[in-house]
């Protein structure tokens, strides 16, 4: 089986049909928090979503729901290819193991085509910490004909989102994203 690096998954030509690493993989007990995408202009929130620390982790989900556990759908609507650059906020705690070298590496695509790929790096957690972390997305410049497709389309539009420590990865998520208008 090919191991899953950072450089593996750079090289990726389309979204993952299957989650690379088993949700045991998260030996660091990384568990997210809240997550909050807004407008960087306007300050808006465009998507929040937070959970109790308490609340059971998706290591504790049934097997049958951890797979969709990892999963998230967004409806951002036509005028989110208006916006220059939207920041996402995460918070999350790491268990009693020290987390070196956190990465992100997110790849979204219209299809297979590789629309654009993020990198956002934390370079060290304390152990039994809550951390939050904005990372700042610049919007890629999409033709007129594909940005139609893409609201025509939706949830064609999809991520993969790699979480490593050093070169091990500890976490994958998937979102599938409408573009379409608000009802």
């Amino acid at each position: 089986m090919q191991q899953v690096t950072p450089a593996y998954v750079r090289n990726l030509n389309g979204i993952t049909q299957d989650f690379l690493c088993p949700v045991n993989a998260n030996t660091y007990n990384i568990q997210f928090l809240k997550f909050r995408i807004r407008d960087m202009d306007s300050g808006q929130t465009l998507f929040e979503v937070e959970r109790d620390q308490d609340e059971e982790s998706i290591e504790n989900l049934p097997p049958e729901y951890q797979d969709e556990a990892r999963r998230i759908k967004y409806h951002f609507g036509p005028q989110f290819f208006e916006l220059k650059t939207v920041g996402a906020q995460l918070t999350f705690s790491v268990g009693n193991k020290p987390v070196k070298n956190f990465t992100i590496i997110e790849r979204h695509y219209f299809r297979d085509h590789l629309l654009r790929s993020y990198e956002f790096q934390f370079p060290f957690c304390i152990p039994n910490s809550t951390n939050t972390w904005e990372h700042i997305y610049t919007i890629p410049e999409i033709d007129e004909a594909m940005r139609q497709e893409m609201i025509a389309n939706p949830f064609q539009t999809k991520s993969d989102s790699f979480y490593f420590v050093g070169d091990q990865l500890v976490m994958h998520n998937k979102a599938e994203y409408d573009y379409s208008p608000f009802d």
